[in-house]
């Protein structure tokens, strides 16, 4: 996601519109998703859905359509899997079943964009725990307003009043420093100062 890309939004946006999904006269959270992912560029994509793969999951075909990126559904079990593959037959969309906390920590976790749904139980641990990761990525809570609990949530989001209630956002990855020993001779004395050179972010630190 190295730039924003206002052609994949927008097309994006209308691919999820020909796709079926109808939002009224309403701003529709599918089709912002839709166009999110593809404006950032995002080339990995999961989808945590709390039962059968919806209007989310088909947005980010539509994104990964624009994009050329993959996307992975995770789903609960067996039940939601069959019902999911009916629903998006057709569509190159990987399906997985399992713990979704576990999957976006270890499978999953080089993904840049990942939505959660929202009636997921416990989806503010999972959002909260990728936070806490280093890649740099976008991560939204969908379904929000069907939770009481956004309105004393503690996590670190941004909320949009759109769809069902968005929970937005952007992860920065971590930038580590390097360092490394420079020893220096005083002609004069000959004594020797040991300094470690840090570099961050394009510059030289010196410390003794």
């Amino acid at each position: 996601m190295a730039f924003w890309s206002a052609e994949n939004a927008t097309n994006a946006y209308l691919r999820t519109m020909r796709m079926g999904i109808k939002s009224g006269k309403e701003p529709n959270g599918a089709e912002f998703i839709s166009a999110l992912a593809a404006g950032n560029n995002a080339q990995f994509m999961v989808v945590a859905c709390g039962g059968t793969a919806d209007s989310t999951a088909v947005a980010l075909v539509a994104a990964a359509q624009q994009t050329g990126g993959r996307i992975v559904c995770i789903v609960g079990g067996e039940e939601e899997l069959r019902s999911s593959k009916a629903s998006l037959q057709g569509s190159n969309i990987e399906f997985v079943t399992g713990d979704a906390n576990k999957l976006l920590s270890s499978s999953y976790r080089e993904s840049d964009f990942i939505a959660i749904d929202c009636n997921l139980e416990k989806h503010e641990e999972i959002i909260s725990r990728l936070q806490e990761k280093g890649n740099s990525r976008i991560v939204v809570g969908y379904n929000a307003f069907c939770k009481e609990s956004w309105k004393k949530s503690p996590l670190r989001t941004q909320l949009l009043p759109i769809g069902e209630g968005l929970l937005v956002t952007r992860i920065a990855a971590v930038k580590k420093s390097k360092s490394h020993w420079v020893v220096k001779v005083d002609k004069c004395t000959g004594e020797e100062h040991v300094f470690r050179v840090r570099s961050s972010e394009g510059r030289n630190v010196i410390r003794a």
